[in-house]
C-alpha cells in the first residue's frame, strides 16, 4: 500500500522540486521509502511513497524498471493473484528478481499491453511509463477501492493518490467547483468523477487511460480513457437458481478471496463489528490461516454506539486474538479537527471518525486489516432496497404526493420516512440514497441554494441496465456504483492510511461482484431476510443465535452532539456571517432549519453536518489560497 503521483509538464510549468514536496504531503500512505523518476528533460515525473507490504526489501521499492529497462511503474494496492501470474510468467521464459507483486505487474504489462488490466485481482492505482514510446499509462481497479485523481488544462497533467498532491503542486491556480456542491448537499459526499475543484477528477473505476506525453494538449482526455471491465457485461443472463449451488459457489469464491488477500510479509488482522459480513470475513481467515487471527473492535460510550458485545461474541466462538477497545466519547471527538486535512474535500460521513479510531488503534499490532466492506451493496443488506421497491409500485406513485402532505402532520418518525414520497420519479435512486442518510432531497435544495441550477439525471442514469434486475437491484448497483466508491471506500482509504495501515476488502473480489449481480434475487431477499445467501453461509461457522437481532451497524450520536460538545460548530459554520460569507445558501432557510432541529426535529442533524463540513472545508480552502 503506497502513495503516487506524477505530472507531464509540456511547457515545464512544473519543477521537480514542486513534485518532491508535494509527494512528502503523502508519507502517511508510505512511511517506509520514497521514490522518483524524471526524464531528461524534466517535463515527466514519478513519484512514489512505500508502505512495506510484500519483499521487505529495498529491492521491491518504487518507481520500479521492467527487467529491459524500459517500462517505469508506481503502484499503490495489491494484486493478489500476483503469483499465479507470476508463474505464467516464468512459463514465458521471464527473470523475475523480487517477491513482490509490483515486479509482476510490470513485467506483465511489457508482455502484454493494456491487455494485462483485466487480469489483475486486487485493488489498485497506477502509473506506468514507456521509455521509448515516451507514453504513460494509468489504471485503477474493478470497484474504485484505491483512489486515483488528474488534473489537467491545455499544457499541464497531474495524478496522485491524493487531492493534497494536486493543491500543493497547483496553489491558488486550483478554483473551487461551485457546481458539485448541490451533489455534496444531496449525498453527502461528492460523486465520481466530479471533486470540489475545477480540472480536478476522480479517476473512474474499472478504466486505464494512455497517452503520448508530447500530446500538444489534454483536451481530449476523456476519449482515451478506456474501460477494461464492464460489471453488465459480465451479468450472466440465466442466474443459480439452486440455492445449495449458490451457496457452494460462494464459499468457494470467499476462501479463496481470503486466502489471496491473507498473504503479507507484515502482521495482519481483521476489523470484527460483529456484524454480518465483518464476522464472515473473520470466520474464513480463521479457517484458512495457520496462525491466530488478530481481530479488532472500538466500543464508544461504553458499546452504546455499535455491536461491540456482539464483536466479542464472535471472537471468543473462532478463537481470535481479539482486541477490544473502550473509546471514551471524548476520543473521538478529538478527531473532528482534522477533518478537512484528511478528506481533502467536502465529506459528510460522520463514521469516517470511528473507522479512523480502530485503524489508529489497530495499526500498534498490525499493518493490514481485512475489512467487511461490500456486503451491503452486492447482497443487498440497506433498508433502502425495501424502499426502492415500495415506491416503485405502479399503485404507491398516484398516492405519493398525499402520503408526503400527512407525513407533515405527524411525530419526526413519520415525517423523516414522509420525505421518501417526495420525489422526482427520474431521480429516484440518489433521493432514497439521500433520504435514508438523512441529507437534502431535490426539492430542499432548490429552496435553500442561491443558485439552484442542477440536475441530478446524469447521477441517476444507470450504467447497468439489465432488465433482469428487480427495482431493490438496480438500486444496489447504484450504490455500487457511487456509495461504494466515493464514500464507503474514500471513508476506509483515508481513515487506515492516515495511521499508515492497509484495509483490504475480500467482498470486492471481482468474481465475487460478478457472482452477486448474477445471482437471483430470492437468495439476496428472502421471506424478508436481507442478504440471505450471505448469512447462510456464514451460520455454516458461526451458530445463528448470534446475529438473531436487528441490523445496527457503526453510527455515532451525531445528533446530540451537534446540541452539545459540537454545537460551537453548529454556531460557527451555520451562521448568518459564514453563510453570508461564502453567499452559497439562503441564510433564512439555512436557520429555518436550524431552527427546526434545536426544537426537537433531531432527524435534520445529518442536514446541519453537511453545511457545517461545507462551510469549514470554504473556511480553511480560503486560509489556504
Amino acid at each position: 500500500m503506497c502513495g503516487i503521483a506524477g505530472y507531464i509538464s509540456l511547457t515545464k510549468n512544473i519543477k521537480l522540486n514542486q513534485l518532491k514536496k508535494a509527494t512528502g504531503l503523502m508519507q502517511h500512505r508510505g512511511p517506509d521509502a520514497e521514490g522518483f523518476y524524471f526524464t531528461e528533460d524534466e517535463n515527466l515525473g514519478l513519484s512514489h511513497r512505500r508502505l512495506s507490504i510484500l519483499d521487505l526489501s529495498e529491492s521491491a521499492n518504487q518507481p520500479m524498471f521492467s527487467n529491459d529497462g524500459r517500462y517505469a511503474i508506481v503502484f499503490n494496492g495489491e494484486v493478489y493473484n500476483f503469483k499465479e501470474l507470476k508463474l505464467q510468467l516464468k512459463d514465458k521464459g521471464a527473470s523475475l528478481k523480487t517477491t513482490s507483486d509490483t515486479e509482476v505487474i510490470v513485467e506483465l504489462f511489457a508482455e502484454q499491453g493494456t491487455d494485462c488490466f483485466a487480469q489483475l485481482n486486487g485493488m489498485f492505482s497506477l502509473a506506468i511509463y514507456d521509455t521509448e514510446k515516451n507514453r504513460i499509462t494509468l489504471c485503477r481497479d474493478h470497484a474504485g477501492i484505491k483512489p486515483l485523481f488528474i488534473y489537467f488544462d491545455e499544457t499541464d497533467f497531474i495524478f496522485a493518490s491524493e487531492l493534497k498532491v494536486i493543491r500543493s503542486i497547483k496553489g491558488n491556480q486550483l478554483t473551487v467547483n461551485k457546481n458539485v456542491i448541490p451533489y455534496f448537499l444531496h449525498l453527502g459526499y461528492i460523486p465520481h468523477p466530479f471533486t470540489i475543484y475545477n480540472n480536478v477528477e476522480k479517476f473512474p473505476a474499472a478504466h486505464y487511460l494512455q497517452m503520448d506525453i508530447n500530446s500538444s494538449n489534454f483536451k481530449n482526455i476523456h476519449s482515451a480513457i478506456i474501460p477494461f471491465w464492464n460489471l453488465e457485461s459480465r451479468i450472466e443472463k440465466k442466474s443459480v437458481c439452486n440455492e445449495n449451488e449458490a451457496k457452494k459457489i460462494l464459499t468457494g469464491l470467499l476462501f479463496d478471496s481470503v486466502e489471496k488477500q491473507l498473504v503479507s510479509d507484515v502482521p495482519i488482522g481483521t476489523f470484527l463489528s460483529g456484524g454480518i459480513d465483518s464476522s464472515l470475513i473473520t470466520a474464513i481467515a480463521s479457517k484458512v490461516s495457520s496462525q491466530k487471527i488478530n481481530s479488532f473492535n472500538i466500543a464508544i460510550g461504553n458499546g452504546r454506539f455499535n455491536e461491540s458485545k456482539y464483536a466479542l461474541q464472535v471472537a471468543k466462538y473462532l478463537n481470535t486474538e481479539h482486541h477490544e477497545f473502550n473509546v471514551a466519547e471524548q476520543q473521538v471527538l478529538e478527531l473532528i479537527e482534522s477533518i478537512p486535512n484528511v478528506y481533502d474535500e467536502p465529506f459528510a460521513d460522520s463514521s469516517a471518525l470511528p473507522t479512523r479510531m480502530v485503524s489508529r488503534l489497530a495499526k500498534k499490532y498490525v499493518t493490514v486489516a481485512l475489512s467487511g466492506d461490500g456486503g451491503d451493496e452486492l447482497f443487498m443488506g440497506y433498508g433502502m432496497y425495501t424502499w426502492a421497491k415500495r415506491l416503485s409500485n405502479k399503485w404507491l406513485k398516484p398516492m405519493k404526493h398525499g402520503l408526503f402532505a400527512a407525513s407533515k402532520l405527524m411525530n419526526d418518525k413519520y415525517q423523516r420516512a414522509g420525505n421518501l414520497f417526495d420525489y422526482s420519479n427520474q431521480n429516484i435512486k440518489s433521493h432514497i440514497f439521500s433520504q435514508e442518510q438523512y441529507f437534502f432531497k431535490e426539492n430542499e435544495l432548490y429552496d435553500i441554494l442561491i443558485n439552484n441550477d442542477f440536475d441530478f439525471e446524469r447521477l441517476n442514469t444507470m450504467e447497468v441496465s439489465s432488465k433482469r434486475l428487480s427495482s431493490e437491484e438496480n438500486q444496489s448497483v447504484w450504490d455500487f456504483n457511487y456509495y461504494l466508491p466515493d464514500d464507503l471506500l474514500v471513508k476506509v482509504d483515508r481513515a487506515s492510511m492516515y495511521y499508515s495501515l492497509e484495509a483490504r476488502v475480500p467482498l470486492l473480489d471481482y468474481r465475487i461482484i460478478e457472482f452477486a449481480y448474477s445471482l437471483h434475487r430470492e437468495f439476496k431477499i428472502k421471506d424478508g431476510v436481507m442478504k440471505y445467501l450471505l448469512k447462510e453461509t456464514l451460520y455454516d461457522f458461526i451458530p445463528k443465535e448470534i446475529f438473531n437481532r436487528p441490523k445496527q451497524g457503526f453510527s455515532l450520536p451525531l445528533h446530540k452532539w451537534l446540541k452539545g460538545d459540537l454545537k460551537y460548530l453548529l454556531d460557527k459554520y451555520v451562521c448568518k456571517e459564514m453563510i453570508e460569507q461564502h453567499n452559497i445558501l439562503k441564510y433564512e432557510a439555512v436557520q429555518k432549519i436550524k431552527n427546526q432541529y434545536l426544537k426537537g426535529h433531531d432527524y435534520l442533524y445529518n442536514r446541519l453536518w453537511a453545511i457545517i463540513i461545507l462551510h469549514w472545508w470554504l473556511h480553511e480552502n480560503n486560509k489556504q489560497q
